[in-house]
């Protein structure tokens, strides 16, 4: 057992030796036992290079490349140039009134799966700011039946979705720009069924309310 002790101190010995002590202060260069992961071999931006004959490490783009996301070259959606539609913003900078996309019983049905999904835990299945989060504490949410939010421009809930505002993190991360308005048109129907009157039924369906 003694021989096993000696061995076990002459290895802590020659691994401090070999390796130092982490963070300590040293006058020679540290002992690189593997170089290649400190020093890559590889090039670095706008670097020179002896293999290509025009001396550079950067490539052109081959022609033709469409980046991911495009169907073509001249797919213009890819730079979402459009700002109505990708920033909720007219050219003025001021807010959209109105919706970019077409509004669709899909796109509304759209929106309420994303709403549930991410919305409806703090601000309720119903819009009124009584999810299950506020049971934990987070009494601060707001509700959508509210004048202020029900008069808010179509585009501040998409820029609200998209950065976030105050408490409230972006959600560009989890939701498309169709899908913050898919969210967008259901709050709208959410809004609109809680404020909703006698004269927004059709004639027709009217008999059947209690």
């Amino acid at each position: 057992m003694r021989y096993a002790y000696y061995t076990l101190a002459f290895l802590v010995i020659l691994t401090l030796s070999v390796m130092g002590f982490r963070g300590a202060n040293a006058t020679r260069p540290p002992i690189e036992l593997w170089p290649d992961m400190d020093h890559q071999a590889k090039y670095k931006p706008q670097a020179e290079s002896k293999f290509f004959a025009d001396g550079r490490a950067d490539r052109a783009i081959p022609a033709g490349t469409v980046p991911r996301g495009r169907t073509t070259a001249a797919d213009a959606s890819y730079l979402r140039a459009d700002e109505a539609h990708y920033a909720g913003k007219n050219a003025d900078g001021s807010f959209v009134r109105g919706f970019p996309v077409p509004v669709t019983q899909q796109l509304v049905e759209r929106g309420q799966n994303r709403y549930q999904i991410y919305c409806a835990p703090c601000h309720g299945a119903v819009g009124d700011g009584n999810g299950i989060t506020k049971s934990y504490g987070m009494v601060a949410t707001p509700t959508y039946h509210d004048a202020r939010l029900r008069d808010m421009a179509e585009g501040e809930l998409y820029n609200t979705i998209t950065n976030g505002k105050n408490t409230m993190l972006s959600y560009a991360d989890k939701l498309s720009p169709d899908d913050r308005w898919a969210v967008v048109a259901y709050v709208r129907a959410l809004q609109r069924a809680a404020n909703a009157t006698i004269d927004d039924v059709p004639l027709e369906q009217r008999g059947g309310l209690k």
